[in-house]
């Protein structure tokens, strides 16, 4: 009976270690799937990058009547409809297509830039954001992923040493390349009644400047640290959200303002150059 009773057990453990170990090996396949796949898609838009600034002229496609699509961007919206730009960050992961699903809010939650279903998903912005037009606050999703991959990076910036060497995040809407400055880094609570919530997420577009102040104000007083950039009502700003696991539905959030005009690579150049030489524009 005892011999028999053993033999269960075993072979309950070797069944129970079995499936442990082609779950980790599935997991790692994804993960390298995923990176490989993203990896691709940014040499894409590098090398028609890199064309585009070796010619006198690209070819110009048009987006709307007023705005042309921007040649690293054309080929990826011809594959996926749902694309709205591309975000980056320098010396971290975060180098991605960025998505929108306006009538499946929550699609690229858990599905890849091609569609296929994924657990890494895509960075996306909500639904009730305009990126054209542009929305005073763009919400941007993206999964804190363990092999530090999507928006698990945006963590680097809880630290003020990093955060001085990389001020800047560039989020490139599908016509148009702009640069940010980043304004505040916070945690906190969502999808609670807690005092602690901040539902960052619910502001859009200010009805009037006391609103956006008030947003801007709750930011900087949550920031870990004081940048020394603020807001003024009439700036753009980006929201990128991830989870941040010190306690329950917490969110790691980073803030920024545009400052950049649309196509604003001059005004790019001037901002670096300005903050070269000890100045802040604010």
């Amino acid at each position: 009976m005892k011999k028999k009773i053993c033999t269960i057990l075993i072979a309950v453990l070797v069944a129970v270690l079995g499936a442990s170990t082609y779950f980790i090996i599935e997991h790692y396949k994804e993960a390298n799937k995923q990176a490989e796949f993203y990896s691709e898609l940014a040499d894409l838009v590098n090398a028609a990058a890199q064309t585009d600034a070796a010619t006198e002229q690209a070819e110009q496609i048009p987006y709307s009547e007023e705005k042309t699509l921007l040649p690293e961007l054309a080929e990826l919206y011809q594959q996926n409809g749902d694309l709205v730009g591309w975000i980056s960050i320098a010396d971290t992961n975060i180098n991605y297509p960025v998505m929108q699903s306006v009538n499946e809010p929550n699609f690229y939650l858990k599905h890849g830039f091609d569609k296929e279903y994924s657990d890494y998903g895509c960075p996306y912005v909500q639904e009730d954001c305009d990126v054209q037009e542009p929305s005073d606050n763009l919400v941007i999703y993206g999964h804190h992923m363990s092999n530090g991959s999507m928006f698990a990076h945006l963590e680097k910036f809880k630290s003020k040493d990093f955060w001085s060497e990389h001020r800047m995040i560039t989020f490139n809407t599908l016509t148009d390349k702009q640069e940010y400055e980043i304004v505040a880094v916070f945690r906190t609570v969502v999808y609670t009644d807690s005092p602690e919530a901040f539902k960052f997420c619910r502001f859009i577009d200010a009805e009037s400047t006391n609103e956006f102040d008030d947003f801007i104000a709750k930011c900087k007083e949550l920031s870990f640290y004081d940048t020394g950039v603020t807001a003024e009502y009439g700036d753009k700003l980006i929201t990128l959200s991830t989870c941040e696991y010190s306690r329950n539905n917490s969110r790691l959030v980073v803030v920024a303002k545009r400052i950049t005009e649309d196509g604003g690579a001059d005004a790019a150049k001037t901002h670096a150059e300005a903050t070269a030489e000890g100045e802040r524009p604010n």
